[in-house]
C-alpha cells in the first residue's frame, strides 16, 4: 500500500499493484484476513483497503456469505469500533460506521435486531455519545434515502422501520442540547447590570408578552468548551438531515424547536468569549436545521402553530442582528458575523416570504409590519454586493404576493395597501438611492463594468437592472406616488446636464468643455452617472402610462415625453460627444452614455406614442406632431458614420421604433427623413454607416413605405405612391447586388468584391422582409414586387457560389426567410422553381461533405437548407404535394445516412424535424382512411400508401433512441407523443403489429441502463400511452416476453418481477409499476452478478 501511494512509483507498477490488491479482495474469505490487518495495524492505506474490502462484500456479494460467516462480521465489527474509535483517525472511524450500517441495512431487524438500539444506546452514554451520534447521522443517510442496490420492498421496510424509530431519537437529541445548554448556561441570581437584560422586549415584545419564549430567548448565552461544541454540532446535524426527509409532525416539540434556536443565536451574538468560527458554526448548523423544516411546502394542521412560534424566534434573532447600540451601526455588526451564518438567515428569509407568507400574514399574532421595517434594515446594511442582491430577490417576491393579493381582492384593495404603504415608500427612496453615486460612491465603484457575465451583463449593469426591477414592482402598486419620488431627483440631475452648454468654450475648430477642476469633474462624473441610470428608470417605467391608465395618467406621461425630447435635442445641438474634456477617459464616456440613454428612454415610450396618437388624430394634432418631429430632429443628425457606435445605434433604434409602433402619417414629409434617405441611397461607400446601423436605418425607410398607417381608411393609404418609393428605395440598396447577375458566366472576377457586396445586400433585404412577415397582405404584396429582381438574381447567382459555404449561408438565409414571409406572393411557379433548383444542386456528395464539418459555414447551410423544406411542407393546399417524393428521398436517402452514425447534432435536429412536419402535415400522404371509411369500418383496417418510406422514417426515430444525445431523444420523443395525440399514430395498424412492442422494449431499456435519466417521467409517460393501445396484450404478452428476455435474473426472480407489475391502468399506479420493475431488475442483476461461482440458488 505504501509503494502504492508513493510519489516515485510509476503508473506501470501502480497498476500492477491494483490487480494484485482486486483480485485478493475478490477471494472468499479475504475478509479473514482484512479482519486480521485492521486489528492489528496503524498504517492508514491498509486500514482503509481493508474496509474497502468489507464495503464491497456487504453491499454486492452479502446475499452469498455464509450465515454463520455473516455472524461472526455482525459481532466483530462493533466491538473493533468500540476498542479503536477513540485511536484511529476520523476518517477510518466513519468509514467504519459507515460498513456496519450498511449491514444494518441489509439485515436489520430481522438478522441483526440489536443494530438500531445499540446506536441509541451508544447515545445515551456520555463516553460514547460522539460515536453514537456519528452512526445515527450515517443511519439516516443511508437507510432513509437508500441508493439502488436495494429492492423496493425493502426501501420501503427500512423507511417505516425508521419511521416507528423517529420519536425516540428527536426526544434523546432534544435531551443533549437541553442538558448541555442547561449546564453551561449562567443564570445569575440578580441580573447584571450589562445591555443584556431588557433589550429584546423592544420591538417585537408584543409577540412574546406572556410566552414562556421571551424569558428563554433573554438568557444570556451559555459558554461551551470544545467537547460540548463537538458533540453539540454533531447533534444539530443529525437533527439537519432527519429534517431533510422525516414528514413535520408533533414529534418536532416546541422544546426541540427552542433547543435549535438557543443555538442559532451563537451566529448573531458578537459579545460571547471563546472561537468565534466554532461558535459561529453551531449558528450555521441551527439555522441549516430550521430552513430544512421552513422550506416544506405542506404543512399539516396541528403543526401551524409551532410553524408561528418558528418564525416568532427566528425574528427575534433578526431583531438581534438588526440591533443598533453605541458599540457597532448595524452594518458593522453584520460584518463582523460569519458570512455562512448570513447566507442561512437570508435563505431563512427568502423561503419565509415565498413559501409560509400568505399563511401567517393575516395572522393576528404576527407583526408583518414590524417584520418588514426589520427585513428593511437587514437589507440595506448587507455587507457584500451578493447579499445585497439575495436581498431584493425576497422584496420582489414579497412584492408579487401583494401584486397578486390586491388583484384578487379589488374590494379592499385599499385597505390592503395602506397597510404596506409607508413600507413600499422607504423600500422606493432607499433602492434609489442605493443606485445613486451621490449616495452611494464608494460601493458603486467597486462595481465591475466591464466582464460580461454569461447573462451578457456586467456586475453594474446586473445591480442596475435588478434594483430597476424592484422600483418597477412599486410603481405597479403606487404609481403616483413613485412618480413624484423619481421625477424631482430626474429634473435635478437633468439641470446640470443642460446647464453645460455654459461652459462649452470654442476656439478654432475645437470645442472644449471648460470645467477642469478635479472636484468639479468628480462632481459631474457622479451627476452624469446618475442620470445616466435614472433615465434607465424613467424607461423601465413606461408600461405604467399606458392601457387603460393612459388618460389617468396622460399629464405625467405627457411632462416625461417632453423632458426626454428636450434633453435628446439638446444633447444632439450641442453634440456633446464631440467635447474635448479635462478627463476624457472618464467625462467622454459619461456624456456619450447620457445622450444614449436619454434617446433609449424616448424609445421606450414608443407605445404610449402611439396611444397618443390614436387618441389625439381627430382633434388638435399639433403637440403630437411637435414631439415626433422633434423627436426625428434629436435622432437624425446622429445617423452619420462620424458619431460614436453607442449613440448612432441608439439613434437607429429610436427610428425603427417610431416607424413600426407609431407610424406617424407625415413623416416622409419631414426634411430630415427626406435626408436620411438620400444618405442611404447615394453611391458613397466612404459615408456609408457600419452595417448594423445601416440594416436599422434601411428597416426603418422600408416600414415607413410599408406599413399601414393607423387610423386611417384603406382608400386614403396611398398605397400607389408609396409602392413606388418603396420599388426606388430598394433598386438603390440593390444597386451592386444586380449587376452581379451579369459576370455570372465569367468565373467570379473579384471574388473578395463579390462576397462583399452579397455579403452587405442580403443580411438588408432579409431584415426587411422579417420586419414585415406579421404585416397586411398589402404590405407583403409591395415588399415582394420591390424585391423580385433581387429574387431572381439570387437564384441565378447560386449555383456559381455553391462551393462557397459562406456565401450559400447567406443566400439561403435570405430564401429561408422569404419563403417563411413571402410564399404566397412569390406563387408556387416561382416557389417550385426554386426548391427544383435547390434539391437539383444538393448532391449527395455536397451534403455528405458539409455535414462531416460540423459547426462550419457548410454545416449551417444544410440546416437552413431544410429548414426551408420544412416550411414548404407545412404549406397547406395541393400546391407543394408533388414535391414531398422528392424531399422524403433527399431526407431518408441522402441526409439520413450520413448523420445516422455520428452525432452532428444541428443537422439531426433539423432532419427529425423536417421528417415530423413532413408526417404531421401531410399524415394523407401515407394514410389514405378518410372520415366515412374510418367510422363505419370502427378504423380497423388503414389503407396505407407509401409504407416504406413510413417504415423508414419509424425506424429512424427508433434508431435515435439508442445514441446518448440527450436533446435529439427529448425532441423526437416528444414528436412520437405528438404523432399519436393527433393522428393516433400507435394505433395504427402497421405500427400496432410490427413496431410497438420494439418501441416499447427500447424505452424500457433505457430505462434500466438509466443513460436518459433526466427524461424518465417523459419516457414513462410514452411507454403508458404505447402500452395503453392494447394493455391486454401488453399484460399478456409483452411483459411475459420481455422478463424471459432480460439477462442477469433467474425463473423465480421473474416470478416475482412479474408479480409485483400491478394490472394497473391509471397513468400513476403504471409509472409506479415500472419505477418499481426498472429498480428491482437492476438490484436483482446486481446482487446475481456478485455471487461466488457455483452457488445454488434455492
Amino acid at each position: 500500500m505504501t509503494e502504492f501511494f508513493h510519489s516515485c512509483t510509476t503508473n506501470e507498477r501502480k497498476r500492477e499493484i491494483e490487480e494484485l490488491l482486486n483480485n485478493f479482495a475478490q477471494q472468499t474469505g479475504a475478509w479473514r484476513h482484512c479482519l486480521f490487518f485492521l486489528s492489528n495495524t496503524r498504517n492508514e492505506y491498509v486500514m482503509m483497503y481493508s474496509l474497502t474490502v468489507f464495503e464491497n462484500l456487504v453491499n454486492k456479494m452479502w446475499i452469498g456469505v455464509a450465515s454463520q460467516d455473516k455472524m461472526e462480521i455482525r459481532s466483530c465489527l462493533p466491538k473493533l469500533l468500540l476498542a479503536q474509535h477513540k485511536v484511529v483517525p476520523y476518517f477510518i472511524r466513519n468509514k467504519l460506521c459507515k460498513v456496519i450500517v450498511d449491514i444494518g441495512r441489509q439485515d436489520w431487524p430481522m438478522f441483526y435486531h440489536d443494530f438500531f438500539t445499540n446506536t441509541l444506546q451508544l447515545i445515551q452514554s456520555p463516553a460514547l455519545a460522539q460515536l453514537g451520534l456519528v452512526m445515527l447521522k450515517t443511519t439516516s443517510e443511508e437507510l432513509a434515502c437508500p441508493r439502488e442496490d436495494l429492492s423496493v420492498a425493502r426501501k420501503d421496510e427500512l423507511r417505516k422501520l425508521l419511521l416507528e424509530q423517529v420519536p425516540t431519537v428527536l426526544g434523546l437529541l432534544t435531551g443533549i442540547l437541553e442538558t448541555y445548554w442547561d449546564k453551561h448556561s449562567v443564570i445569575a441570581s440578580t441580573p447584571p447590570p450589562s445591555p443584556t437584560s431588557g433589550e429584546s422586549v423592544e420591538l417585537l415584545g408584543s409577540l412574546f408578552q406572556g410566552s414562556q419564549y421571551s424569558k428563554l430567548l433573554c438568557q444570556p448565552m451559555a459558554t461551551l468548551d470544545n467537547d460540548s461544541q463537538q458533540l453539540c454540532c454533531l447533534v444539530l446535524e443529525c437533527l439537519a438531515h432527519l429534517f431533510s426527509w422525516i414528514p413535520l409532525s408533533t414529534s418536532i416539540t416546541p422544546t426541540l424547536l427552542a433547543s435549535i434556536f438557543h443555538f442559532a443565536r451563537f451566529g448573531c451574538d458578537l459579545r460571547t468569549k471563546g472561537n468565534k468560527v466554532d461558535r459561529a458554526r453551531l449558528g450555521v448548523l441551527a439555522m441549516t436545521c430550521v430552513n430544512e423544516l421552513v422550506s416544506k411546502n405542506c404543512v399539516p394542521m396541528d403543526f401551524e402553530e409551532y410553524l408561528l412560534r418558528m418564525f416568532q424566534q427566528t425574528f427575534f434573532l433578526l431583531q438581534r442582528l438588526t440591533r443598533e447600540n453605541n458599540a457597532h451601526t448595524v452594518k458593522s455588526r453584520l460584518q463582523e458575523l460569519d458570512e455562512s451564518y448570513l447566507e442561512k438567515f437570508t435563505d431563512f428569509l427568502r423561503l419565509f416570504v415565498s413559501v409560509h407568507l400568505r399563511r401567517i400574514e393575516s395572522s393576528p399574532q404576527f407583526p408583518i409590519v414590524e417584520f418588514l421595517a426589520l427585513l428593511f434594515k437587514y437589507t440595506f446594511n448587507q455587507p457584500t454586493h451578493e447579499g445585497y442582491f439575495a436581498c431584493l430577490d425576497i422584496w420582489s417576491v414579497f412584492l408579487d404576493f401583494l401584486t397578486t393579493k390586491i388583484k384578487s381582492r379589488l374590494a379592499d384593495r385599499e385597505s390592503v395597501l395602506n397597510r404596506y404603504k409607508d413600507a413600499l415608500v422607504l423600500l422606493l427612496r432607499e433602492v434609489l438611492n442605493r443606485i445613486q453615486f451621490r449616495y452611494n460612491q464608494a460601493q458603486l465603484e467597486e462595481l465591475d463594468d466591464e466582464t460580461l457575465d454569461d447573462d451578457q451583463q456586467t456586475e453594474w449593469q446586473r445591480y442596475l437592472r435588478q434594483s430597476l426591477e424592484v422600483v418597477a414592482k412599486v410603481m405597479e402598486l403606487l404609481p403616483s406616488h413613485a412618480f413624484s419620488t423619481l421625477f424631482p431627483v430626474l429634473q435635478e440631475n437633468l439641470d446640470v446636464y443642460m446647464g453645460l452648454r455654459q461652459f462649452i468654450v470654442t476656439s478654432g475648430t475645437s470645442r472644449r468643455l471648460n470645467i477642469s477642476a478635479e472636484n468639479d469633474c468628480r462632481r459631474l462624473h457622479c451627476s452624469l452617472r446618475d442620470l445616466s441610470s435614472l433615465l434607465q428608470a424613467v424607461g423601465r417605467l413606461a408600461e405604467h402610462f399606458i392601457g387603460e391608465i393612459f388618460a389617468a395618467r396622460f399629464s405625467d406621461a405627457l411632462a416625461v415625453v417632453e423632458r426626454l425630447v428636450e434633453v435628446t435635442c439638446y444633447g444632439s445641438q450641442t453634440s456633446l460627444y464631440d467635447l474635448e474634456t479635462a478627463v476624457p477617459s472618464v467625462l467622454k464616456p459619461d456624456l456619450i452614455d447620457v445622450h444614449a440613454q436619454a434617446l433609449a428612454a424616448l424609445q421606450a415610450y414608443s407605445h404610449w406614442l402611439a396611444q397618443f396618437y390614436s387618441e389625439v388624430h381627430s382633434q388638435n394634432q399639433s403637440q403630437f406632431i411637435n414631439l415626433i418631429t422633434s423627436a426625428i430632429d434629436a435622432s437624425s443628425p446622429l445617423i452619420t458614420a462620424k458619431v460614436p457606435e453607442k449613440l448612432l445605434l441608439s439613434s437607429c433604434h429610436l427610428m425603427v421604433s417610431i416607424t413600426s409602433t407609431v407610424r406617424p402619417v407625415f413623416l416622409v414629409t419631414l426634411p430630415a427623413v427626406q435626408n436620411i434617405f438620400n444618405l442611404i441611397t447615394t453611391e458613397n461607400q466612404t459615408r456609408r454607416l457600419p452595417q448594423e446601423a445601416h440594416m436599422l436605418v434601411c428597416r426603418a425607410l422600408s416600414n415607413m413605405l410599408l406599413l399601414p398607417w393607423p387610423n386611417l381608411p384603406e382608400n386614403e393609404q396611398q398605397w400607389q405612391t408609396r409602392s413606388s418609393n418603396h420599388a426606388s428605395l430598394l433598386a438603390a440598396l440593390t444597386r451592386e447586388y444586380r449587376i452581379l447577375r451579369g459576370t455570372v458566366n465569367i468565373t467570379p472576377r473579384q471574388p473578395d468584391l463579390n462576397n462583399t457586396v452579397i455579403q452587405q445586400t442580403l443580411p438588408v433585404l432579409r431584415d426587411i422582409v422579417d420586419s414585415i412577415s406579421g404585416e397586411s397582405t398589402k404590405s407583403r404584396q409591395i415588399c415582394y414586387q420591390s424585391l423580385q429582381e433581387s429574387v431572381q438574381v439570387s437564384l441565378s447567382l447560386f449555383p456559381v457560389f455553391i462551393q462557397q459555404p459562406d456565401v450559400t449561408d447567406e443566400m439561403l438565409a435570405f430564401f429561408l426567410t422569404l419563403f417563411q414571409a413571402l410564399r404566397v406572393q412569390m406563387g408556387v411557379a416561382f416557389t417550385g422553381q426554386i426548391i427544383h433548383t435547390f434539391l437539383s444542386m444538393f448532391t449527395r456528395e455536397q451534403l455528405a461533405a458539409s455535414i462531416l464539418q460540423e459547426g462550419s459555414a457548410g454545416c449551417r447551410v444544410v440546416q437552413k437548407f431544410l429548414k426551408i423544406l420544412q416550411v414548404v411542407v407545412q404549406e397547406p393546399g395541393q400546391a407543394f404535394k408533388p414535391f414531398l417524393p422528392s424531399i422524403l428521398s433527399l431526407c431518408m436517402e441522402q441526409v439520413y445516412p450520413v448523420v445516422a452514425e455520428r452525432s452532428s447534432p444541428d443537422v439531426k435536429a433539423e432532419m427529425f424535424e423536417l421528417l415530423y412536419q413532413i408526417l404531421h402535415q401531410n399524415w394523407r400522404y401515407f394514410f389514405k382512411t378518410s372520415v366515412l371509411t374510418s367510422v363505419q369500418r370502427g378504423a380497423a383496417e388503414d389503407t396505407m400508401e407509401n409504407e416504406a418510406q413510413f417504415t423508414a422514417a419509424m425506424q429512424a426515430f427508433g434508431q435515435s433512441f439508442l445514441q446518448p444525445d440527450i436533446h435529439i431523444f427529448k425532441q423526437n420523443l416528444s414528436y412520437l407523443e405528438s404523432l399519436n395525440s393527433k393522428h393516433k399514430l400507435y394505433h395504427r395498424k402497421l405500427f400496432r403489429t410490427s413496431m410497438l412492442l420494439h418501441f416499447i422494449n427500447v424505452l424500457l431499456q433505457v430505462l434500466l441502463h438509466k443513460s436518459h435519466d433526466l427524461l424518465q417521467e417523459e419516457i414513462t409517460v410514452a411507454i403508458y400511452n404505447m402500452a395503453s393501445v392494447d394493455f391486454d396484450a401488453f399484460y399478456s404478452a409483452f411483459m411475459p416476453e420481455f422478463l424471459n428476455g432480460c439477462q442477469g435474473v433467474d425463473t423465480s426472480q421473474r416470478a416475482v418481477l412479474a408479480r409485483n407489475f400491478k394490472l394497473e391502468r391509471d397513468l400513476p399506479s403504471f409509472t409506479q409499476s415500472v419505477q418499481r420493475l426498472v429498480n428491482d431488475l437492476r438490484y436483482y442483476r446486481l446482487c446475481n452478478s456478485s455471487l461466488p461461482t457455483g452457488t445454488i440458488k434455492l
